[in-house]
């Protein structure tokens, strides 16, 4: 989402092409006949270094760098909160203008810092959001571990299901339902084989496996389907002392310590953010649920710097976008170039809500697909015009602090409390 900046008169600008160590600095007094070039080390003396240089001036400083992974964060804090402006250089923005300024594609960092301080001077630049200042540090913080831990654990599981399992006891997958219950990878770290089931009488079985299954419906059918299972197993017929088995336990353990990792992280979540009326209202949407409402915060922060819901769908790269030259005109789709975890979770939020029994998102996405319900393509695309949609909804509860009011579909469908306009339907119409 690059905008105009635009850039004072008499100010000081100063462009960082940022890296993991060293950072070359290019600073160009008004009026100055020459820039002023520096390599400032990542170290407390380098930086203190920087800000004394910067506050001699006397004059206003704006300071502008590209995002680099995580090395940008401690000097941006440190120049923000020393008192000088910074701003973010869009990195699409920076390669499409050096290709264009220089004619090629050749790429430094002394000459990434030149073309950044040309985008300076002509205002092509977006405000920096610090999230340690903006008071989003810890949701990120949050949001990013139960992404990475969410990622470790399907990683595991499907390690499961598809190595171990297969090799030692194929049948057992039938009784798992869920990846969040832990009741069947701790009955496997007991019973990893049919052979350490059926050494034991069924009704012995039964007895040690009652407290392992938890709380279950008709646990002693369940117990006991197991059994027969474990008889008819065509597993590999591994001692249960042997190396192999050890291996499959530990993958086990760390499958359980992830689940339930996972599950404190969701309730830390829930206490951090349960007094915050922007999450509450987030909740209130069909299809966000605590985790997608943490990761629309994480990643977005306060909604209502967007002062209009395109700037927001820019940001989540949820825009649309054609290639045109001459007479040829390319397909419109979605640009793809902004936050990839913020349109995710946007997108895991409207497939929740399609499936939900009476909602807007459900109408559009049905009305999207009335022309055939079975085309794949088609499908696809009304489910990218519900993700669009729930963005735009996301966007204007937050920005008008407004509780969401649900949307009735159906002939005569009556509002359940009349006196409220629906605030859904102001919007199901986008």
């Amino acid at each position: 989402m690059t905008s105009r900046q635009p850039t004072p008169p008499g100010a000081i600008l100063v462009a960082i092409d940022i890296a993991k160590t060293r950072n070359e600095v290019l600073i160009a007094p008004p009026g100055a006949a020459r820039r002023r070039r520096l390599t400032v080390l990542n170290s407390r003396a380098d930086h203190d270094r920087l800000v004394e240089l910067l506050r001699g001036y006397e004059a206003p400083v704006i300071v502008a760098f590209e995002a680099t992974g995580d090395y940008h964060r401690a000097l941006a804090w440190r120049l923000t909160d020393a008192g000088f402006e910074t701003r973010l250089i869009s990195s699409v923005a920076l390669a499409r203008t050096r290709e264009a300024l220089h004619n090629g594609w050749d790429k430094n960092d002394p000459k990434d810092a030149q073309v950044m301080l040309h985008m300076l001077g002509i205002g092509v630049t977006q405000r920096y959001y610090d999230p340690l200042i903006e008071g989003i540090n810890d949701i990120q913080e949050l949001s990013k571990t139960h992404d990475t831990v969410a990622r470790m654990k399907t990683e595991t599981l499907h390690r499961i299901l598809t190595h171990y399992l297969p090799l030692y006891f194929p049948e057992i997958e039938r009784f798992r339902h869920g990846a969040r219950s832990d009741w069947f990878f701790a009955f496997l770290e007991q019973f990893p084989t049919p052979a350490s089931i059926v050494v034991l009488s069924k009704e012995a079985f039964i007895e040690a496996a009652w407290k392992v299954v938890g709380r279950k419906v008709a646990k002693s059918r369940l117990l006991g389907d197991i059994y027969e299972t474990a008889r008819s197993s065509i597993g590999l017929p591994i001692a249960l002392d042997s190396p192999a088995i050890a291996m499959f336990r530990l993958v086990l353990a760390e499958m359980r310590s992830l689940v339930a990792q996972r599950q404190s992280i969701e309730v830390f979540a829930v206490q951090l953010l349960q007094a915050r009326p922007d999450f509450l209202r987030l909740q209130q949407i069909p299809g966000i649920g605590p985790i997608n409402a943490l990761t629309i915060l994480a990643e977005a922060g306060d909604l209502r710097r967007f002062s209009h819901h395109r700037q927001f769908l820019k940001f989540c790269g949820l825009d649309l976008a054609t290639y045109q030259s001459g007479k040829f005109r390319g397909q419109t789709k979605l640009s793809k170039f902004g936050n990839a975890r913020l349109r995710r979770a946007l997108w895991m939020a409207a497939q929740v809500a399609i499936r939900q029994k009476e909602n807007s998102f459900r109408d559009k996405f049905e009305r999207y697909i009335a022309r055939d319900r079975r085309d794949p393509d088609l499908r696809r695309k009304a489910l990218t015009a519900v993700s669009a949609k729930m963005a735009r909804v996301v966007h204007a509860i937050i920005k008008a602090e407004a509780e969401y009011r649900p949307f009735f579909e159906g002939g005569g469908a009556r509002w359940k409390n009349p006196s409220q306009q629906c605030r859904e339907g102001a919007v199901a119409t986008l």
